[in-house]
């Protein structure tokens, strides 16, 4: 039986639990990895979470993985990952991927307007 978006939601959601702001910039200060996993694009339009960082969702079973050339070594199994997206699914989704990948504390804080803490202004492509 082929899945649907509304399973891989479900599934996900069931794995990575959801947190708030609070909690998310808690887990942070303590060590956390702030993932942003929202595309480029996004980033330069609607600005980042200080702090935070940056591996778009295509790219992150990629950088995930100790051992392909492109693992990015911020990405541990032993780090807690708090993630967010746009609004909270491909946060969820790649949360389950993460955790089907070993690693063991992931949550989901949900979208970028989610973060409460200090923000990076998106950057200015002048005129």
């Amino acid at each position: 039986m082929a899945l649907t978006v509304k399973d891989m939601m479900a599934a996900a959601n069931a794995a990575v639990p959801r947190i708030d702001s609070a909690r998310a910039e808690d887990l942070v200060a303590k060590g956390a990895l702030l993932l942003d996993i929202r595309d480029a694009p996004e980033l330069q339009k609607m600005g980042r979470a200080a702090g935070s960082h940056h591996i778009p969702r295509g790219m992150l079973e990629f950088r995930a993985d100790p051992e392909t050339p492109f693992h990015d070594p911020e990405l541990r199994k032993d780090r807690v990952i708090v993630l967010h997206c746009a609004s909270g699914g491909r946060a969820a989704l790649a949360g389950k991927l993460l955790k089907d990948m070993g690693y063991a504390e992931v949550y989901n804080l949900g979208g970028f307007a989610d973060w409460a803490g200090a923000r990076v202004e998106p950057v200015d492509p002048g005129m």
